[in-house]
């Protein structure tokens, strides 16, 4: 019998003839078809990626679910405990984002370093003798603070190093100086952490007085890790030289909007991740083991966020 798998959100499409050579696909893109779905499906999987939620409710509208997926790292919006309480795989890509997130994340230093998107700007306008007044530095010879030393943190660290930058890091785990010493002395901080009850506005005022006047704060992590009130505060006060995301609290931006529109701020739509080869590769990680457990055979193992529930 081929089994069923919801998506609530679109994959590549060679993930999805995949997914349509093995099983029965159905699309729950908004709540109109969502509800036709459930209402007609006994629904075996669902994959979602950065936006739709699996959570108790939809659970509970799927009696016979073995697979719980997001195609993408972070599992904040997939309930990971009340999957794994009902004994239902939680299967994500881990790793598989990690090398275009650090680009992204060492593109946005690179501009807000030497001013760059102020400088296109000025000779669009046809202000070349803005180089005149141009103030910008470079990130050889400064110094990098991480926060978080997962997969992506650490490919960063790398290639801070190879732009000539000194590393200071923390994470919860394995850390080489307090997180208040990295915030003191880098030139740059770039979070890297997962979103949980911890880390939620982990950086705050108290965070952010911390920080160099000079020092500029990227995050490609998660927005929520930030108090943007704060930050609000701090760019208009000078606390800080600047702020580059491609990640925000609300997305499509609402309240963030002051911030997104900030002279001193620059942020991207959470495309970090949407490069052609990344984004194709997150899917079909995604989708082969998701069709593997509902074939009764082994997923990659690392790929089963819950795995020790199954040992």
């Amino acid at each position: 019998m081929r089994k069923n798998v919801l998506l609530l959100e679109s994959i590549a499409d060679e993930a999805l003839a995949v997914l349509r050579e093995n099983v029965n696909v159905f699309t729950g893109y908004d709540e109109g078809s969502l509800k036709d779905v459930l209402s007609k499906v006994e629904v075996h999987a669902i994959i979602t990626r950065g936006k739709k939620r699996i959570d108790k409710a939809l659970m509970d509208a799927c009696p016979l679910l073995e697979v719980a997926a997001r195609s993408g790292v972070g599992l904040d919006n997939v309930d990971v405990t009340e999957a794994t309480a009902r004994k239902i795989r939680v299967i994500n890509a881990p790793g598989s984002n990690a090398a275009t997130i650090a680009e992204h994340t060492l593109a946005l230093m690179l501009m807000l370093m030497r001013n760059l998107y102020g400088s296109v700007e000025r000779v669009r306008q046809n202000d070349w003798n803005w180089r005149n007044q141009y103030a910008g530095d470079e990130l050889n010879g400064k110094t990098l603070g991480i926060l978080g030393m997962g997969n992506i943190g650490k490919r960063v660290a790398r290639l801070g190093e190879a732009f000539g930058m000194e590393v200071l890091y923390w994470s919860r785990s394995d850390q080489n100086r307090s997180m208040e010493e990295v915030l003191q002395q880098a030139d740059v901080v770039s979070l890297h952490l997962p979103l949980d009850k911890e880390t939620e506005n982990i950086i705050g005022a108290k965070q952010l007085a911390l920080m160099k006047p000079g020092a500029f704060l990227v995050n490609t992590a998660r927005g929520a890790l930030i108090d943007h009130a704060a930050l609000l505060d701090a760019l208009n006060t000078q606390k800080i030289a600047g702020f580059g995301a491609d990640v925000l609290p609300d997305e499509p931006p609402v309240q963030s909007l002051p911030l997104v529109q900030h002279a001193r701020a620059i942020v991207t739509p959470h495309t970090a991740s949407l490069t052609a080869a990344t984004y194709r590769r997150m899917c079909l990680l995604t989708v082969n083991n998701v069709v593997a457990v509902l074939a009764g055979r082994e997923p990659e193992w690392n790929s089963v966020y819950n795995r020790n529930a199954f040992v």
